[in-house]
């Protein structure tokens, strides 16, 4: 066992290096006792179709934080975060700033408050609802997703979650350029980041897209 945990660290590891990101022992600790309860409820909660925790490395935790050097802001919620991507390791990485992580799946939330209690991460905050029914009391300033069908759906559906100068943060495969073209007179492609994820080998995009809103601050 101490083995397969020495060679997950080594991994872990080596994708910062890659990804240029400075985590602390706290941090690296925290991203790996996360990993170790993903695998062990995986089977109980259907958290994820990737079984073997070395390919959870760059899959999940490597493919979440890719996207933290991008990020701007305080307030951040992650829609459809499932098993608690991209929400958990990003909270892991940034103690100082919120993280909502919402789901409708209740084995799927469940799971998540067992992680937040386990690893103490007081800057996380756990929501059991459908994206289109809730109001949270503060807008956001950054709408993230890993999961959603579309950015049209995510368009449509999160609006009314950020705050006059937030951002969709949606994080994609391959260029969508259909998705993008269905969303024209809706919101606006801001900036987008081809991320390069650690022996991952697969296209990664992470588009900033910026609602059409009456009383955005213009750039």
């Amino acid at each position: 066992m101490q083995a397969t945990e020495q060679r997950l660290r080594t991994s872990l590891n080596e994708g910062l290096q890659q990804l240029k990101l400075n985590l602390t022992a706290v941090a690296e600790d925290k991203l790996l006792n996360y990993l170790k309860l993903l695998d062990h409820w995986n089977g109980a909660f259907n958290l994820t179709a990737v079984q073997d925790p070395q390919e959870m490395i760059y899959r999940h935790l490597l493919d979440s934080l890719a996207v933290g050097p991008h990020l701007t802001g305080q307030r951040f919620i992650d829609v459809g975060t499932g098993a608690g991507l991209p929400g958990i390791p990003l909270a892991i990485m940034f103690p100082d700033r919120e993280w909502y992580l919402l789901d409708s799946n209740g084995k799927k939330t469940r799971f998540l408050f067992q992680v937040k209690t386990a690893l103490s991460l007081d800057n996380i905050t756990i929501c059991h609802h459908r994206v289109e029914h809730f109001q949270p009391e503060q807008l956001f300033d950054g709408v993230l997703s890993r999961a959603f069908a579309s950015l049209l759906a995510m368009v449509h559906g999160c609006s009314h979650l950020l705050s006059a100068n937030g951002f969709f943060l949606a994080m994609k495969g391959r260029w969508p350029e259909r998705e993008l073209e269905d969303i024209e007179g809706l919101a606006s492609l801001v900036a987008s980041h081809s991320l390069e994820v650690p022996f991952l080998g697969e296209q990664r995009h992470l588009l900033l897209l910026a609602a059409q809103h009456p009383n955005r601050d213009t750039p």
